[in-house]
Parts: structure tokens; sequence; C-alpha cells
């Protein structure tokens, strides 16, 4: 099976446009054996550098959601790449004119991992250590915890960051884990956190594969990695973000999980919104059919608000 244009004319192999670095070619290298497995489509990766990859600033400072993906959308808007696989939690909230999420893979397990010096879990971390993240909302909810942490900001690669424990100058770093399991890297793991303790990230550990809008048969091909169960996850936590008004460098997390009800499939939803110093918070939650992620997003958002989220947000601008 080869792959057509939109004008009907044979392509051949898609290109798949990324980001260079490893896990973002691991994960689109993923991406681009499922499709072939799927379809047939030969894809070849083509690597774009965006604004985030170039700058070793705070990407809050970058000015926070789409760093790491404008780049990668223009490419696909002028034709010069025919996919796109982003890390799902990195995208705006608000859709691309011209584009299209046709597919959301499965997810890795979306929860954060501790990563310490000698084995330690968080509880076992001394008042004082210094545990290293790039994330306002892990920054938030660590410092929340009461545990005398050392909250320290760091950017860079998964090694990067990891490299900074043994025999760096940090006692631990905090990760997706997602990530490190695309990376083989799991058995440096020595917690994963309860989401009682770290909520995760609105979509962390989820898959956007993203092509135009009217490339009807790039859209037929890439259906058929759709996940449903994590689209609707996915839906409900981003939907929650976008009602908050917040973006992705905002100390919000959010995170659904399906299970099997009374009346067949439902979905759980919790959020939270916390003081980025850790000093106030509030969280919530809500359940109900997956097909109402959308709606349980919103109002979940807006319980939250009623309970001054937004102060909080804007108190940790």
């Amino acid at each position: 099976m080869t792959a057509l244009s939109t004008s009907g004319t044979t392509t051949g192999t898609l290109r798949l446009g990324t980001r260079a670095s490893q896990l973002a070619t691991t994960q689109s290298q993923a991406v681009a054996d499922a499709i072939t497995a799927a379809s047939g489509v030969p894809v070849s990766l083509v690597h774009i550098s965006t604004a985030g990859d170039r700058s070793s600033a705070a990407i809050a400072q970058l000015g926070g959601t789409g760093v790491f993906v404008t780049a990668i959308r223009q490419a696909l808007l002028e034709g010069t790449v025919d996919v796109a696989v982003h890390s799902y939690k990195d995208l705006p909230t608000l859709p691309e004119p011209g584009l299209t999420i046709a597919a959301v893979p499965p997810r890795e397990d979306p929860r954060d991992a501790l990563v310490a010096r000698d084995g330690l879990t968080l509880g076992e971390l001394p008042a004082g250590s210094t545990v290293g993240t790039g994330a306002p909302r892990r920054v938030a909810q660590l410092r929340a915890l009461g545990l005398g942490l050392e909250v320290v900001p760091i950017r860079g690669n998964v090694d990067t960051r990891m490299n900074r424990v043994v025999p760096g100058d940090l006692d631990a770093v905090v990760l997706a884990r997602a990530g490190l399991a695309r990376l083989g890297r799991l058995g440096a793991v020595t917690e994963t956190l309860d989401p009682l303790q770290v909520l995760p990230a609105p979509a962390q550990g989820a898959l956007a594969v993203e092509c135009r809008g009217d490339d009807e048969r790039t859209r037929q091909v890439l259906a058929a990695l759709d996940h449903a169960p994590t689209r609707a996850c996915v839906l409900a936590e981003r939907t929650t973000l976008a009602a908050l008004e917040a973006g992705c460098s905002a100390p919000v997390a959010a995170y659904a999980e399906l299970a099997e009800g009374e009346d067949g499939p439902e979905l759980f939803l919790r959020a939270s919104v916390t003081a980025l110093d850790g000093s106030d918070g509030v969280r919530g939650s809500t359940t109900g059919p997956p097909q109402e992620a959308e709606r349980l997003g919103r109002e979940l958002a807006a319980e939250l608000l009623d309970r001054g989220a937004a102060e909080l947000m804007a108190a940790s601008r």
C-alpha cells in the first residue's frame, strides 16, 4: 500500500516531523513503525528544530505553551512533512487551524517518577535534599508535601537530568515515567509517585499524531493507531486545563482513568491547582461516562475556579 496525496498522486513514503531529541525520535519511530505495521506505508523521520530546543531558558520564560510544537506545525501546514508526533502535554489547548489530531495511541503510565541517590524514595530523602524538576506543577506539589525539600529548576534531556543525580549535584530528580519507559530507563526509577502525592500533568504519557485536516488519505492511515480510551481520558484532562485558561507551564494537574462501573465504562477525573510555594491548593474529582469527557472536564474546572483556582494561578505567574 502507498500513501496518496490529497490530489490523488502517489507519494510513497510518509514524512514524519519530529524534534531531534532522543526521546522525541524514539517515540516518533515507534509511531512510524506502528503506521507501517498497520497500513504497509513506509515512514521516514524528518528532524525539526523548535524554539524550546534552541534555548536553555525555562519554558515559562520562552512563552510556555507551544515552544516545542510551533515549528513542527508550521512544517505540516507548509507541506514539508505529512505527519507530526507530539508529546500531547506540550500542545496548546486551542486547536490549530488546518490541522487535526488524527490519532491518540495508547499511552504509557502517566505518573511521575523519582530518580534519587542511594535508591531513596521521596519520603526517605532527608530535609534539605535538593530535588530537580523543570515543571512548575511538580515544584508546587513537591513543596506542598511539606517534606522540607529544596526544589531546584532544571532543564535538559532525560539523561542530562538524570546525570545531575549520580555523581552530580542533586539528590534526586522528578521526571515523567513515560519518557523513562520509552527510553528503557525504568531501572533508574527509585519510586513511582502516587497521584495522591503528585498528580500528573494533563495528557502526560500520551502522544498526539497530527496531520493536515484536508489530507483525508493520511487521516485514514493514522486512524488505525487511535485508542478511544486514551483519547477520552486526555480529552477530559485537557478540557479541564483549557477551562481553567491555563497553559502547560501553569501549576495545574489533571488525571483521568477509565474503570468498569455498574452501567459500563466510567471515567474518573481528578484535577488540582497548587500555589507555586506549596502553601495552598485546591483539588477535586468527578466521574461520568467517557463519552461525556468534555463536560466532566468543564464542570471540574468550574468547581476548582469557584474554590479559588484563578487566584492561585495568578499568584504563581
